[in-house]
């Protein structure tokens, strides 16, 4: 029973070490990037809705939403709303050069360990090569794979902002008001 539920533990050691030392670096940039997606995920779907609903009621409060000042509190509103959406989306941003950057480093550096076993060798360890191009392969693949996922979630984070904004817009504007 023990040994079914560290099953994933060990297989997560295996990758880290036929991967080589900057998997686990890549390891940590991932963790770094799902946190701040579930960070956004969250904030996007929970918390943002009751601000957006607060803001809007005190719009719709005012007695006056036509004149400049008005018009300047109502752009000073989207404008906190809309900091409030984009939080932290710079910050997953970064995670996505820098993963595959991370696996090109590994890259080189399993590289380096296939020309460390040729010279060090004067026949050819295929063993020690294999190892080396195991390592360049796993690190490149990592990185990739965590870039692509930050990708996805960058776009998604990025678009819903896009509308929130547009949204926003929509339904504080005084104009419309005077319409409905």
């Amino acid at each position: 029973m023990n040994e079914t539920l560290l099953l994933p533990v060990h297989m997560l050691g295996d990758f880290l070490d036929s991967g080589g030392w900057v998997v686990g670096w890549i390891l940590i940039t991932a963790l770094v990037m799902w946190t701040l997606v579930l960070e956004r995920a969250w904030y996007l779907w929970k918390i943002h809705p009751g601000r957006r609903a607060a803001a809007l009621a005190e719009w719709r409060a005012r007695s006056e939403r036509e004149s400049w000042a008005a018009l300047r509190i109502r752009a000073a509103m989207v404008s906190q709303l809309r900091i409030g959406l984009e939080s932290g989306l710079a910050l997953i941003r970064v995670t996505v050069p820098m993963a595959p950057l991370l696996g090109l480093l590994g890259t080189v550096t399993g590289m380096l360990q296939v020309f460390d076993a040729m010279t060090s060798s004067r026949n050819t360890d295929t063993r020690a090569m294999a190892d080396g191009i195991s390592h360049a392969m796993i690190a490149t693949m990592a990185g990739l794979v965590v870039s692509l996922i930050g990708l996805f979630f960058t776009h998604l984070f990025t678009s819903r902002v896009k509308r929130e904004t547009a949204r926003l817009n929509d339904l504080l504007d005084a104009r419309l008001e005077v319409l409905r």
